[in-house]
């Protein structure tokens, strides 16, 4: 059972506490099994401590041979030291796990010893609230059982997809540059909402309601996207002259666009940084 592993954050950013957050609220780690550190924030290690009664402290102390589940939470050019530190005090069993974009399974197991258990994570900025969706890809030597431990202590930041590493970067796409998409929309419909002389505040949440209305359908309801869009599409009404726009602007084109660019740039960042992060 995940409660009674322990885990090491090597690295203390937004998404370190996003997920310490996540797990500790959730109840699925004892606040005493969790670790942080990184390499020369004292303060922020000792806010993190106190705000979520964790073990923060600098990374030489770390009890390694105890700990079940490294996560690498630094920014990805510090990738290659963190795993060159780790390589020689890791034992049977454990796992590394990555949250640093650009960072593939194939890289973390070239750079530690053979056989390593490694896994890829990808989580969104929802994290923060606990509505992520996550994808993991574990490496070729990752257990079962701590496949199953990594997506569930996961699961405290929201939704988790299990899948193939060769679908990370449209996931990225998709899920890892998405929120930014909606967050776009909506800043459209709000102007649109103030140039009409609606409240600013109040545009943005009747925005905000009709967003999460319309995901809570796609969720609950046994239904396609297209399904749903003729459902709400009466003939020659309201909503069906707004699509007519979107279709008259290109507005499908445009979504396509984005999520594709998002995947390629993703591509091109993962061989720009295994490019400078040669392995050693």
């Amino acid at each position: 059972m995940l409660k009674h592993k322990k885990v090491a954050f090597l690295g203390a950013g937004s998404m370190a506490e996003a997920m310490i957050s996540g797990v500790v609220k959730s109840g699925k780690m004892r606040a005493e099994n969790v670790y942080v550190t990184n390499k020369s924030n004292a303060a922020k290690l000792e806010r993190l401590e106190s705000r979520y009664g964790i073990n923060a402290m600098p990374q030489s102390e770390l009890p390694y041979e105890d700990i079940d589940m490294f996560i690498l939470a630094m920014k990805p050019k510090g990738a290659a030291g963190a795993l060159e530190a780790l390589k020689d005090k890791l034992v049977p069993g454990q796992v590394v796990v990555s949250v640093l974009a650009g960072i593939s399974t194939g890289f973390m197991e070239d750079n530690l010893k053979d056989g390593q258990q490694v896994v890829r994570v990808m989580p969104n900025t929802s994290s923060m609230i606990q509505e992520s969706a996550t994808a993991i890809s574990p490496g070729l030597h990752t257990s079962d059982e701590n496949i199953e431990d990594i997506k569930e202590l996961l699961s405290s930041m929201g939704k988790v997809f299990l899948i193939e590493e060769e679908q990370m970067d449209i996931f990225t796409g998709l899920a890892g540059s998405g929120p930014a998409y909606f967050y776009y929309l909506m800043e459209h419909m709000e102007r649109v909402g103030r140039e009409n002389g609606m409240d600013e505040k109040m545009a943005r949440e009747i925005i905000a309601q009709t967003i999460l209305g319309a995901a809570k359908m796609i969720i609950e309801k046994d239904e396609t996207p297209e399904v749903l869009r003729k459902n709400v599409t009466s003939p020659n009404g309201t909503t069906a002259s707004g699509l007519n726009a979107l279709r008259k602007y290109n507005g499908g084109t445009a979504i396509s666009q984005a999520v594709n660019h998002a995947a390629n740039r993703s591509k091109e960042i993962n061989r720009e940084l295994e490019g400078v992060l040669v392995p050693s």
